[in-house]
């Protein structure tokens, strides 16, 4: 990490994109002869390719008036022309008199859908930021290079610094894109003592290393978001120093002495030993345990999915009733317009003599098939649009959690819209994802690289406002959320009776559930109330099986891997403990764009059964 005691002038003159050991996207002084100092910096030397990059702005007023900054974040993907995707954001700060200020904001980054900007198959994200406001203006910028199905790795300065160059070898002789010049990094940097506590910051990643000594360094409140982050998916390898360091030893998990390899929700932690406590690394060993994620319970890298699962064979897209244009109905209204402008109007409407009647005839012509298109779009097609949605959510009640992980797919097909902003209420994730290059209706697909999409995203406290291509008019769109939520909402034991007597505190009614207790007996439960218990039949194992199946086939292939393994009959029996999972139609989604009716939402719940 550069040093704060670096001259001013150095700062100054770190150009956008620069290397990616360097954090600092710029420093700034608006009057030499005060004391004012601007600086901001990246928290993680590398973006994700998605979810966000967390900036901190640290602020010097030395003047006697309140300042005020405007920063400008884009996002883009290296997309050729227009054809790559772009993200904005803007952040209001404020800098009382003789005051030091820091602000960490988090900068949306674009899904990177462009592979061909980085040469050997890579592809880049670019994030710039700007600043104006009382203090002047100034901007900088960071990127970060990624081969097509490469997970994206933060990785603590410990381990970052000694190893860097040659995981950066390593990867790119393993890929081959090395032979092309790539620029693709194994893995960006982070200060465990700058670590944010908001798990969003992680979202656009896959994995996180760091030795052990480096996990207790950090905040609680980002360890906490780092565990967030790592039930929605993410990789935590942690290397250790120590011999005795494991789950229990490091806060991880009390109940799991001597644990050192464990999935947990639909992530995983891996604590591995470093040999005599050497912090260098073997370049090949480490990228075949962190890169490709060997072990327990591992998704697929994030962005591979997203470029990939949506496009190919989505089931919710495949069950969304298709519809074709109408092109017959607009084909016979232009050409009768071609007849009534041309030879109708020349020999009829302003005949030989009355030329001077094409100024009226022509414009009124024009303007009625105008009027005429436009009632038909509206006549076929209406206004807002419908959807459907399909959720994962696993609820965690336990040891004071109360979260509910979220993974929402949803696609919609649009008519006429009037407007295209939407606020998301929810600390989100979201993510608009490409759609089969064969669908007539989709303006994002799998082979337009990004299609020339113009995102925005703004942060007022924990909603977003989202403005931009997320919908357009006529049109069809997917979108993938991730969240994390508080609740209260779980299912509860009453008593040790059998068959067993249960009751749900969700505020929404199950239409199915189905129960693996701890010694390993099935249990189904029907039409369940909220705040009203219930009793469970015994089933068979191939019964739970078959509505395991059934419910993982209707998500695309990362998500259904998720679902099975959170299936009552694998989850947390190094616990002990019963799972359960739920159907229902009838809880509420993450809601989006209001002009959508989200015809149908069916909602996947998992997680404990608490005991009595």
């Amino acid at each position: 990490m550069p040093s704060r005691a670096l001259p001013l002038a150095l700062l100054l003159t770190a150009a956008p994109f620069a290397a990616q050991a360097q954090e600092t996207l710029f420093g700034h002084a608006p009057d030499p002869k005060s004391k004012t100092r601007v600086e901001v910096r990246a928290l993680f030397s590398q973006p994700g390719p998605g979810g966000y990059l967390p900036v901190r702005v640290t602020v010097n007023n030395a003047g006697e008036q309140d300042g005020n900054i405007d920063l400008r974040c884009t996002s883009g993907d290296g997309g050729f022309g227009d054809q790559g995707s772009q993200l904005t954001s803007t952040f209001k700060l404020t800098a009382p008199a003789g005051k030091a200020t820091s602000h960490d904001v988090l900068v949306p980054c674009t899904t990177m859908l462009n592979y061909y900007g980085g040469g050997g198959g890579g592809g880049t994200v670019n994030v710039s930021v700007s600043m104006s406001g009382s203090f002047g203006s100034n901007s900088g910028g960071v990127s970060g290079s990624y081969d097509d199905g490469q997970s994206a790795v933060l990785m603590s300065e410990t381990l970052f610094t000694p190893n860097a160059s040659t995981l950066d070898a390593e990867i790119n002789r393993r890929s081959g894109s090395g032979h092309y010049g790539s620029s693709t990094k194994f893995a960006g940097k982070f200060l465990p003592s700058e670590m944010p506590d908001d798990w969003r910051a992680y979202s656009g990643y896959d994995g996180i290393v760091m030795t052990d000594a480096d996990w207790t360094a950090m905040s609680p409140g980002a360890r906490t978001a780092i565990l967030r982050w790592n039930r929605l998916g993410g990789r935590l390898v942690i290397l250790a120093v120590s011999t005795n360091s494991d789950l229990s030893t490091l806060g991880i998990s009390a109940s799991s002495a001597g644990m050192r390899d464990v999935a947990r929700s639909l992530g995983s932690i891996l604590i591995d030993q470093l040999a005599g406590g050497n912090t260098t690394l073997d370049s090949g060993a480490a990228v075949r345990l962190i890169d490709r994620f060997k072990g327990k319970n591992v998704l697929p890298p994030l962005n591979q999915s997203i470029r990939g699962d949506f496009a190919n064979s989505w089931p919710l897209h495949a069950t969304f009733d298709a519809k074709s244009y109408n092109y017959g109905v607009f084909i016979v209204i232009l050409i009768a317009f071609g007849i009534l402008v041309g030879p109708v109007n020349l020999f009829v409407f302003a005949k030989s003599g009355q030329r001077h009647r094409l100024f009226i005839t022509t414009p009124l012509i024009a303007m009625g098939t105008s009027v005429l298109l436009v009632g038909l779009i509206i006549l076929i097609d209406g206004f807002g649009g419908r959807g459907v949605r399909i959720a994962l959510m696993e609820v965690r009640p336990e040891d004071g959690e109360n979260s509910a992980y979220l993974y929402q797919e949803q696609v919609s097909r649009t008519g006429v819209l009037l407007g295209k902003s939407f606020t998301v209420d929810q600390p989100a994730a979201i993510t608009p994802v490409p759609l089969d290059s064969d669908s007539q209706w989709s303006r994002l697909t799998d082979q337009n690289m990004g299609g020339g999409m113009r995102y925005e995203i703004n942060q007022q406290e924990n909603k977003l406002e989202v403005e931009g291509d997320w919908f357009q008019s006529r049109s069809e769109q997917g979108q993938l959320l991730r969240a994390v939520i508080p609740t209260r909402g779980r299912i509860e034991l009453r008593g040790s009776s059998s068959p067993p007597s249960m009751v749900s505190t969700f505020e929404f009614p199950i239409q199915k559930l189905y129960y693996a207790d701890a010694a390993g007996t099935y249990w189904c439960a029907e039409n369940i109330e909220p705040g009203k218990s219930f009793t469970c039949r015994q089933v068979t194992q191939a019964e739970l099986n078959q509505f395991v199946k059934e419910a993982a086939s209707k998500f695309t292939t990362r998500t259904r891997q998720a679902l099975q393994s959170l299936s009552p009959e694998v989850a947390d029996k190094a616990r002990g403990e019963g799972h359960f999972i739920a159907v229902t139609e009838q809880a509420p989604g993450v809601d989006t764009f209001k002009g959508i009716d989200w015809q149908k939402t069916t909602t996947y719940v998992t997680g404990l059964v608490l005991a009595p």
